[in-house]
């Protein structure tokens, strides 16, 4: 019988968002597909979120009112703790030099607004393959 400290550990996953509605929205996918999810609404909600968990994966967006999603890629990049988790940008930005500039910033993949959930859980099941978890084909 498996005891409840055998189940592995939910994967956790980090939404950095700024617009309240679509913030809510991904955590409840999220939630839904059996993730941990913290959330922030700006750059330094997410530096807050980073100094005190690391998440196995960042959902970030470009534009945010206090600062770039680049910098926070950046931030994920230098520090230590942090350097090696995969950041999916999610953006309303679509011209090539929006997604060269995340790359360069060290996101690891793109997404844009607007999208359809299951394309958001395909991204995932493609950036946490080792997940113990089945992320659901929605």
């Amino acid at each position: 019988m498996t005891k409840p400290t055998d189940l592995p550990a939910k994967p956790t996953i980090l939404v950095v968002e700024d617009d309240p509605i679509l913030r809510a929205q991904i955590k409840e996918h999220l939630e839904e597909s059996a993730f941990k999810v913290l959330t922030a609404a700006n750059a330094r909600g997410a530096y807050d979120q980073l100094a005190s968990a690391t998440p196995d994966l960042v959902i970030l967006d470009l534009v945010l009112p206090d600062s770039s999603g680049y910098e926070v890629c950046e931030h994920i990049r230098r520090d230590p703790k942090t350097k090696d988790v995969p950041v999916l940008v999610v953006s309303a930005r679509l011209l090539p030099s929006h997604r060269a500039q995340a790359e360069e910033a060290g996101a690891t993949a793109f997404l844009p607004k607007p999208y359809q959930r299951r394309e958001l859980m395909k991204q995932l099941r493609a950036l946490l393959p080792h997940s113990p978890l089945e992320i659901t084909r929605s």
